[in-house]
């Protein structure tokens, strides 16, 4: 895999864009998708930081690695605003045991502290990020940032994945600022609970009362 570029997002969350095309398909999906980048949202503290929550359960981070649907659209930017556009895997974290392999992201995030600023990397598996088991909720839904567009499946994985405190922390030292301007902490960079509407949530498992807002 060739080297990928981290670099801080525009709109609120520390992203990856990835050259090549890894890619989902099955279970709720028609159609092949290709990872386009991933992305974190967290807490100021750790009592909040996930978009979804399960039985009113909030985590202090979450990992989105978003699709593309590339059977069906010429590029992204088509498939952002189409039908079943997108397809974003959702992945709760919880502090726990040090993640060996997120550390990767973690060592590079002083480089990319300011808006705008980039940094290289070894090859990295974004898939080395996600928990064992596979089981999911899913549904139709939408983007958690603008356009908003209701384009997305969302996969919500049922199993969180550990991090140490220290590396949360380690995101909460990113900025939202360019180099030169005041200072303002990236914390808090996730989309307030919404209510789940008329959206069906179903589940790749067999379901007891626990349930998934977003």
């Amino acid at each position: 895999m060739p080297q990928v570029t981290p670099q801080l997002n525009k709109q609120n969350d520390t992203h990856v864009s990835l050259p090549l095309f890894p890619g989902i398909s099955g279970g709720p999906l028609e159609n092949h998708y290709r990872l386009k980048q991933f992305h974190f949202h967290w807490g100021a503290v750790n009592e909040g930081g996930s978009e979804h929550t399960v039985d009113g359960h909030t985590y202090p981070a979450e990992l989105h690695l978003v699709h593309w649907n590339s059977v069906k659209y010429q590029n992204y930017k088509e498939a952002v605003v189409g039908e079943n556009g997108l397809a974003v895997i959702g992945v709760f974290l919880k502090l726990g045991a040090h993640h060996q392999m997120l550390q990767r992201l973690v060592d590079i995030l002083p480089e990319i502290k300011h808006k705008d600023t980039r940094a290289a990397m070894r090859p990295f598996d974004p898939s080395t990020l996600l928990p064992t088991c596979w089981d999911y909720w899913t549904y139709a839904g939408s983007l958690t940032t603008p356009p908003l567009t209701e384009s997305v499946t969302w996969i919500i994985q049922k199993e969180p994945v550990e991090v140490a405190p220290s590396q949360l922390s380690a995101f909460r030292t990113l900025l939202f600022s360019a180099l030169g301007e005041e200072k303002k902490m990236m914390v808090n960079n996730y989309r307030p609970l919404q209510p789940l509407m008329n959206w069906k949530v179903w589940a790749s498992f067999q379901a007891t009362n626990e349930g998934t807002r977003s």
